[in-house]
């Protein structure tokens, strides 16, 4: 294993994946990046078993809390120095790999699919929960914002995979 590279056990009872240190390229919003590493490589990585409201593209408006999900991942990832730690569980059908992303700062982890849950800046996407290593973690991260009425819980908001659908529709 090269010295870019460290493992990570999801649960004990699960093989442990290959997690890479990666540098953010850029922030597309609240569960998108592009990393890249020295050699030149990039990846487009969607944040596993999360779905943040959509941010403007084009000429289409985005959500509400849209900006403010995307605008927290940059921060997380920002106090780690635009260092990330990626272990990928999935490859989503744009060709993105699906990964649990994870920073390191001052000698703590802190997974950012959890954080953007805990922050209310993201939804349990439930449909893919079942490829989740840390799903458990997850629903409990999002049942905190839902207490605490944060974010996308602070009122009745169009989820983002309803958006999608009715932006697709029109």
């Amino acid at each position: 294993m090269s010295d870019r590279q460290q493992t990570w056990t999801a649960d004990s009872n699960k093989a442990a994946p290959i997690t890479e240190l990666w540098t953010v390229v850029k922030v597309s919003d609240g569960d998108t990046i592009t990393v890249g590493q020295t050699t030149g490589e990039k990846l487009k990585v969607r944040l596993a078993c999360i779905d943040a409201p959509e941010t403007s593209k084009g000429n289409q408006t985005g959500q509400q809390w849209g900006e403010e999900s995307k605008s927290n991942l940059r921060s997380l990832i920002k106090e780690a120095n635009n260092e990330v730690m990626v272990s990928i569980v999935d490859t989503d059908r744009y060709g993105r790999k699906v990964a649990e992303v994870f920073t390191s700062v001052n000698g703590g982890e802190k997974s950012l699919n959890e954080e953007q849950l805990t922050s209310g800046n993201a939804y349990l996407y439930h449909q893919y929960l079942k490829n989740c290593p840390n799903a458990e973690v997850f629903q409990r991260a999002e049942q905190i914002a839902q207490g605490k009425r944060i974010g996308v819980w602070s009122g009745n908001y169009e989820r983002p995979w309803d958006y999608r659908k009715r932006i697709k529709r029109n």
